[in-house]
């Protein structure tokens, strides 16, 4: 399962929007096929790992990351060519928490006779497929923030300048995580001081993510940087006429999410991306729209990449009021500690935000001792 779930990783930055699968068969102690799922509409992993063992999979043991689907997508059934292919048992890591599964690639499996156990590995499955996930069970993305601080907290000089606090290494590393999401997401404020361009430049990848742009007003210069090349979405409270008819003739799409005070609805944001398939949204935003985010609950998790220095006043990383009491303050939940280059990376997690499918009381069976 470990093989199967190294295999899926494969496909980490050109599934969506579909979930990202390994499968390994097993005959007689021996590897005799494994495949991985590259990107939406190719083969699914366990139909290229059937492929591969041809005749000896059947009688044999399949371990794949995922339940296999029981539904006519673009492409047939998993649970239907595995019985086909007559092999004597599945181990499966974690449940496809897809509606349109809901058990049936399992069951599909039983039916047939076929000897099935369902979570081992499942914490490390479900870790692979948090934006996949998410979308099925809450209708939006899994939200990530990325933030580029000083040790004191400064991610910015009071002039705006930032290039660069943190090092090439962790550039290249917040890259990375910009290739796995499938949209990127920033406000208008970053727009106007940065101008960036929010594509994936430090490592190889199979699809640039979609850029979005928070900008209530619809003011952003059609000539910005994110807007010149690969797909843009403008989400604004109002959209002026000529504004967006500009910048829908220059390909970019606009859409009015009114919310409070005129500002965007960023939950219905989030929503309107789920629609869209959208699994896993990368932040990189100014302090009012990370703090904006983090108060509509709209945050997953955090990725801060702190720098051995102290820079002093400067921009912070959430302009949130003050509080009363040290009770009302956000508490996370650290994940992961790494040192990247001459940096450190942090992630923490906000905790309670989505459930791992199957963990507990559902009555799927798990493997347990066996």
């Amino acid at each position: 399962m470990l093989h199967a779930l190294a295999l899926a990783s494969r496909g980490m930055y050109g599934t969506s929007p579909n979930p990202r699968v390994g499968c390994v068969i097993i005959r007689d102690g021996e590897v005799v096929g494994e495949g991985w799922h590259r990107r939406a509409g190719e083969p699914h992993a366990e139909v290229l790992a059937l492929a591969q063992a041809g005749a000896r999979a059947r009688g044999a043991t399949v371990y794949v990351t995922l339940e296999p689907c029981a539904h006519h997508g673009k492409t047939p059934p998993c649970a239907h060519a595995l019985v086909e292919a007559q092999v004597g048992r599945l181990i499966a890591a974690m449940e496809d928490p897809n509606p349109a599964v809901d058990g049936g690639g399992l069951s599909i499996l039983r039916a047939a006779g076929i000897d099935v156990r369902c979570g081992l590995l499942r914490a490390e499955a479900f870790e692979l497929n948090l934006g996949f996930v998410s979308r099925m069970l809450r209708g939006r993305p899994w939200v990530r923030l990325k933030v580029a601080a000083s040790l004191d907290g400064t991610t910015a000089l009071a002039d705006g300048q930032s290039q660069w606090i943190t090092a090439a290494a962790a550039r290249a590393d917040g890259h990375a995580w910009r290739a796995r999401a499938c949209a990127i997401l920033t406000g208008i404020g970053t727009v106007r001081s940065d101008d960036p361009r929010l594509d994936v430049r430090e490592v190889e990848t199979m699809r640039q993510p979609l850029k979005v742009l928070v900008d209530s007003r619809l003011e952003v210069d059609p000539r910005a940087a994110m807007l010149r090349t690969g797909r843009a979405l403008v989400a604004c409270a109002e959209a002026p006429a000529e504004r967006a008819a500009d910048l829908r003739d220059r390909g970019v799409e606009v859409i009015e999410l009114p919310g409070p005070q005129g500002k965007v609805d960023l939950p219905a944001l989030l929503a309107h991306l789920g629609t869209r398939g959208i699994n896993e949204l990368h932040v990189e935003a100014g302090a009012k729209l990370n703090a904006s985010l983090l108060r509509e609950s709209c945050v997953d998790e955090l990725l801060v990449y702190l720098a051995p220095s102290v820079i002093g006043p400067g921009a912070g990383m959430f302009s949130l009021g003050p509080i009363a009491s040290l009770d009302e303050r956000l508490r996370l939940e650290f994940t992961d500690v790494a040192r990247v280059g001459d940096d450190v990376r942090l992630l923490a997690r906000l905790p309670g935000r989505l459930a791992m499918p199957g963990a507990a009381g559902d009555g799927v069976e798990t493997l347990g001792a066996c």
